[in-house]
């Protein structure tokens, strides 16, 4: 048996824009995706059966529901592939956190087993998989910096500069659907350009439109964003939340503010008397100028 440990990145929305909504329902978005150095990793045993199994159970994923399973399944279909896989995760990317922890697992699926079983699909192969498993994942397949539109797989590649992440959830998570159903969204920002966001290619441009129904129905996240605006830490939400973050230049000003968040939530800081949100993850991150595994896929 041979293990291959692969990675599987996640991703921030430095601004997210609802611009319209298509006749079957789906939302017409503007955003910057940017990858981050929080990972899950995907353990990968190829068999020669064609049997593909997970050997690690998702709490509340019924195999069915397993976005690695059915990457899998589907690269298998469309190259008549009969190899097949076990396939085992650690999750450390939250689930319901919106940094698109399911997509990034479902293309490192694709990305790695297009490579591990010899398939030999071309990125734009892959990302056509990627699309029906979901809006998010073929920004994974992408592999940059991407200016999405569209449904989100409409990408351009750009240029960030280097810069480190606060992630931090609130004790609550948030499930998409629900926030993109939400009869008060608002669903008429104006459109922008890739040269407007690029004037100032950071997390201050634009907004989350998402925000103010995900604070509306998760009370817990407005609480954790208004507790950290008063500790000096701007934060913004990143897709359908619930994780907030805050961009720094360097990373020894995100692992610094971590510092502080986590001294006063063990109440080292004797002078602070309003009681903290509770946190799930409060995390430093570097930004990623690609994703790990961007050289997989031969062209």
């Amino acid at each position: 048996m041979t293990l291959y440990d692969v990675p599987a990145p996640a991703k921030l929305n430095l601004f997210l824009h609802v611009v319209g909504r298509r006749a079957d329902g789906y939302h017409l978005l503007q955003t910057v995706f940017r990858f981050i150095d929080l990972c899950d990793t995907l353990h990968f045993d190829v068999r020669t059966d064609g049997i593909i199994s997970r050997a690690t159970d998702l709490p509340g994923v019924s195999e069915a529901d397993d976005l690695t399973l059915r990457a899998a399944h589907a690269l298998q279909r469309a190259t008549g592939t009969r190899q097949g896989a076990q396939i085992a995760l650690e999750k450390r990317i939250p689930q319901g956190g919106g940094l698109g922890g399911g997509s990034s697992d479902a293309a490192t699926v694709l990305i790695a087993l297009n490579k591990l079983w010899g398939t030999g699909l071309t990125r734009r192969e892959l990302m056509a998989l990627a699309l029906p498993l979901g809006a998010d994942v073929p920004v994974f397949v992408f592999g940059q910096s991407a200016f999405a539109e569209g449904v989100g797989e409409d990408l351009t590649a750009v240029t960030l500069p280097d810069r480190a992440y606060l992630v931090a959830q609130p004790d609550t998570s948030v499930p998409t659907v629900g926030i993109f159903s939400a009869p008060d969204l608002t669903r008429d920002s104006s459109y922008i350009t890739i040269a407007d966001f690029l004037a100032s290619p950071n997390s201050s441009f634009g907004k989350n439109d998402l925000e103010p129904v995900v604070h509306r129905l998760y009370p817990e996240v407005l609480r954790a964003s208004q507790w950290l605006s008063e500790q000096g830490i701007l934060v913004r939400m990143s897709g359908s939340g619930a994780c907030l973050f805050a961009e720094f230049s360097e990373l020894t000003e995100a692992v610094l503010a971590k510092a502080e968040i986590t001294a006063i939530m063990r109440g080292a800081d004797k002078t602070f008397s309003t009681t903290h949100p509770g946190f799930r993850l409060v995390q430093a991150c570097t930004g990623l100028t690609e994703h790990p595994l961007r050289n997989w896929i031969a062209r």
